[in-house]
C-alpha cells in the first residue's frame, strides 16, 4: 500500500511512517521542503498550504492519505496571532488536500484526517463518545472547522475518518516528556483541582489505531483514546508511582494562568474531557495498553 502522510516528521507521523515501512508499505511524505539526503524515502510530494500549492500529480494512484499537519497547539503562548496560525494551518491544509484529492483521476480510497478531543470542550464528568456534540471553547471551534474543511473529499465519495486524538503518551516527547522532568526532580503533582478528566493514548496504540482506520471501513469521527480515562490527580499519582517519585506539589490554577495565560491553561490543562473510544471498540480494535499504569510503565 502507498500511503501519503502530511506531518510526517512530527511525533505521531514519524512513528506511523516507521510502522508502515516495517511492514513493507511505501510511505510518501507530503513536505514543504525537500527531505534530507539519505532519508527514509526518495519519493515525496511538495506542498505549501499557506500559498495554496500542492503537487497533485505526486498524489495520483496513492492508496491512502493520513493528514496530520498543523501548527503546534502548545508550542507558544496563545496570542491572537498564534491562535490564528493554529486555526489557519489546519483549515488551509485540510481544504487544499481535500480539494486536490477530489480532482485526481485515481483518488485514494481513504483519507484519515487529524482532529482532537478538544472538539468536546470542557464537559466535567459527562461521558463523551463520537455522538456527543461540540463544546464552546476555542479548541472546539478549531476542531469543528478543521473537520469541516475535509467536506470536499467526503462529498466526492472518499472514505474520510476524523482521528480525534487525546493526550499521546510517548517516551520521545510530547506532554509526558515535560511531566517526566518535573517528577524526576520531585516537583510533580496534580494540576488545578485534579478533578478534571484526562483522556490519553499510548503512542503505539495511536499508531495502531491510525492503521486500523486505513484498513477498516470506519468513517466520520473516531476517538483515538484509551478506554480508561483518569482524573488529573489519578494521572499524577500513577506517574509518580511508576517513576518512584512523589506527587506532592500541585500546580494551582492561578499559577498555571500566570505561566501559560488563562485561556491556554484552561483549555489544555484544566478542561475536563472524559472520552470513550466507542467507534474503535465497536469495530473490534484491541488496545495494547488499555490502562494508564501499564502504559506509563512501558513509556515512562
Amino acid at each position: 500500500m502507498d500511503v501519503a502522510i502530511t506531518g510526517s516528521s512530527g511525533l505521531i507521523g514519524t512513528a506511523l511512517g516507521a510502522s508502515l515501512r516495517a511492514d513493507g508499505h511505501t510511505v510518501v511524505p507530503v513536505l514543504r521542503r525537500p527531505p534530507a539526503a539519505g532519508g527514509a524515502t526518495d519519493r515525496w510530494v511538495a506542498w505549501d498550504p499557506a500559498a495554496g500549492t500542492i503537487d497533485a500529480a505526486g498524489l495520483e494512484g496513492i492508496d491512502a492519505v493520513v493528514h496530520l499537519a498543523g501548527a503546534g497547539i502548545g508550542d507558544h503562548r496563545w496570542s491572537d496571532a498564534h491562535r490564528r496560525l493554529v486555526l489557519d494551518s489546519r483549515v488551509q491544509g485540510t481544504t487544499l488536500l481535500a480539494r486536490t484529492l477530489t480532482g485526481l483521476d485515481r483518488p485514494p480510497a481513504v483519507l484519515v484526517s487529524g482532529s482532537a478531543i478538544g472538539y468536546y470542550g470542557d464537559r466535567g464528568d459527562e461521558v463523551l463518545t463520537e455522538a456527543s456534540g461540540p463544546g464552546s471553547l476555542y479548541l472546539s471551534e478549531v476542531c469543528t472547522a478543521w473537520e469541516a474543511a475535509a467536506g470536499p473529499a467526503v462529498d466526492a465519495g472518499i472514505r474520510v475518518a476524523f482521528a480525534r486524538t487525546g493526550i499521546v503518551l510517548s517516551p520521545r516527547g510530547g506532554a509526558l516528556g515535560k511531566l517526566r522532568t518535573l517528577f524526576k526532580f520531585g516537583l510533580g503533582g496534580r494540576q488545578g483541582s485534579g478533578r478534571q478528566w484526562m483522556s490519553w493514548i499510548g503512542l503505539d496504540d495511536e499508531v495502531a489505531a491510525l492503521r486500523f482506520l486505513l484498513d477498516h471501513d470506519l468513517a466520520g469521527p473516531v476517538n483515538l483514546v484509551a478506554p480508561e480515562p483518569v482524573t488529573n490527580a489519578d494521572f499524577a499519582r500513577t506517574l509518580g508511582s511508576v517513576m518512584h517519585r512523589p506527587a506532592l506539589f500541585p500546580a494551582p490554577a492561578f499559577g498555571l494562568h500566570l505561566v501559560l495565560g488563562r485561556q491556554m491553561a484552561d483549555e489544555l490543562l484544566l478542561a475536563s474531557q472524559r472520552v470513550r473510544p466507542a467507534a474503535l471498540e465497536g469495530a473490534g480494535f484491541s488496545f495494547t495498553h488499555p490502562d494508564l499504569a501499564g502504559c506509563l510503565a512501558a513509556v515512562a
